[in-house]
């Protein structure tokens, strides 16, 4: 924003907007209050490419995308109709030179928005102040830089950022850890001393000596002391997924470091459920700005305009999945069926295809349905729980691959259980492979060993490699990674120098080995 100007809403801009918020209270949307600005699209780019917020910490990756965003809108390949920020209240820009039917669409689509942000239940944890958080975090960085040197901090933020996706999506929501530390060395609780005495049935008195065997009950004792002992031996005591977590506590760095660690980290948390309802989210934006406009708010005049915009964003083309376009429909989907009955044993247990195509029951419980979706799912429970058979018939959906021989894509399997299984692997953690923090003192060296849960596809090894290097450079010794390529157990490290891969069956003796190096 080169010269200052007002971003307040215009007096015509404004009766729109309370317009459009009485329209969606009345459908029982329940959101915070929300605050539009009225800006350029340059500047609209701009907040856009620091991840919707105005102010961000600097960083050479922002500008990047800024510059992607700015040549798409200059030689029409892409516009950003709006851009909304989870928040309290919630703020949302709007683009200046949108007419008058854009605005009014797109005001409808972020109440959406801003009502799935209170009430989604994976986004109870965010913080809702985040506009000032970045703003602070941005001044922390900032401070760093004048302090410490500009390569310095970018280098290491340039590391962090790489591996910001290393962290366990699910811990908001799961205890992981046990209350107590390892190293609470006040007298045991009663009961504590249970957890290690011998499983031991009821018998009577004259028959104990058979259903509990001495020697298995000593054994058995002897098998969970061992057990609790190894526990508390481990480091970290239980494999931990959250690996920015993990470096934050151990690793060997400056204050600084640690703090910058510690931003990167609070904001992948805060950005991680949009990625986990990317789908429902905008499915839900879509079915309400369609429901407003097409309802109460569209006048006579802005049907094809209305009509023109609405089906270009709905529009699936290509091998990308449409989230905007899947979520509405099967939002749309769930509320048809809630309304007819079309659920339950009775529906599942009916083989009459006419039958089930007239069901009707008229329950009329679809609009309170949507809403417990809504409140209680993320996109993996969403497709898991109400993709049908018949939705993937309806709206022709097919699972792809690449083939070989053909030297290109080619439709795979039609069968629903196919395409659910490609949907929900897709979706799960992102598509990205889980990594573990298995041993802190690898070898008694103080090295890192990590292990790759495997589900049946293989890492990248390129991208491991570079996962590696960053990860080495925070903990500041050798790193290594357990997974399996062609279905073979393979460790692959990285010392700080060199990378190495050494297959199954290889000790872990290094005086012994030669593994295969690459600079």
């Amino acid at each position: 924003m080169l010269t200052p100007y007002n971003t307040n809403l215009p007096p015509d801009l404004k009766a729109l907007k309370e317009e459009i918020e009485g329209y969606a209270r009345a459908y029982g949307l329940d959101f915070y209050e929300t605050i539009f600005e009225v800006i350029d699209a340059d500047d609209l780019n701009e907040i856009a490419a620091y991840g919707g917020f105005p102010t961000r910490y600097p960083h050479w990756s922002f500008g990047m995308s800024y510059e992607e965003l700015r040549k798409g809108y200059d030689y029409g390949l892409s516009k950003i109709y709006e851009m909304v920020i989870n928040n309290d209240p919630c703020y949302a820009y709007l683009m200046r030179c949108n007419h008058t039917v854009d605005q009014k669409l797109v005001m409808a689509h972020v109440y959406g928005h801003c009502d799935f942000f209170k009430n989604n239940a994976y986004f109870k944890h965010t913080s809702r102040k985040m506009m000032d958080e970045m703003a602070n975090h941005g001044a922390r960085i900032r401070h760093y830089v004048e302090k410490y040197g500009e390569d310095e901090v970018e280098a290491f933020l340039d590391r962090c950022m790489s591996i910001d996706d290393l962290i366990d999506v699910h811990s908001t929501a799961i205890r992981r850890r046990d209350e107590t530390s390892r190293y609470d060395f006040s007298p045991r609780e009663e009961g504590e001393d249970d957890q290690l005495r011998a499983t031991r049935f009821k018998s009577k008195d004259y028959m104990n000596d058979y259903i509990n065997p001495r020697e298995v009950l000593k054994a058995e004792e002897e098998e969970r002391r061992k057990l609790k002992e190894q526990s508390s031996r481990n480091f970290p005591e239980h494999p931990e997924k959250d690996v920015l977590l993990f470096l934050i506590e151990h690793a060997p760095l400056k204050p600084w470091q640690r703090d910058v660690l510690e931003i990167v980290r609070d904001e992948a948390y805060y950005f991680a459920p949009q990625a986990q309802t990317k789908i429902m989210n905008e499915g839900w934006a879509s079915y309400w700005h369609s429901t407003i406009m097409t309802e109460r708010a569209l006048q006579p005049w802005e049907c094809i305009d209305y009509a023109d915009h609405h089906s270009g964003t709905m529009a699936t083309y290509g091998a990308r999945l449409n989230p905007y376009k899947m979520g509405i429909e099967l939002f749309r989907n769930i509320e048809h069926r809630w309304n007819t009955g079309k659920f339950g044993k009775d529906y599942d247990d009916c083989d009459d295809l006419d039958q089930r195509r007239k069901w009707d029951r008229q329950l009329g419980l679809g609009k309170q349905k949507i809403f417990e979706v809504r409140r209680v799912h993320n996109d993996i429970t969403f497709i898991d729980t109400f993709l049908t058979p018949e939705f993937c018939q309806e709206h022709k959906m097919f699972a792809y691959a690449f083939q070989d021989q053909a030297g290109q894509y080619v439709i795979e399997s039609r069968e629903f259980d196919k395409i659910k299984q490609r949907l929900l692997f897709s979706l799960t953690n992102y598509g990205k492979p889980w990594i573990y923090v298995v041993d802190g003192n690898y070898r008694n060296r103080g090295e890192l060993l990590l292990k790759h849960e495997y589900n049946g596809v293989e890492l990248r090894l390129d991208h491991a490699a570079e996962t590696l290097a960053n990860v080495q450079y925070v903990w500041s010794r050798p790193v290594h990674l357990q997974t399996l390529v062609d279905d073979k157990p393979t460790m692959l490290s990285f010392d700080g120098t060199d990378h190495a891969i050494r297959t199954g069956g290889e000790t872990d003796d290094a005086r012994r080995n030669s593994p295969s190096k690459t600079r």
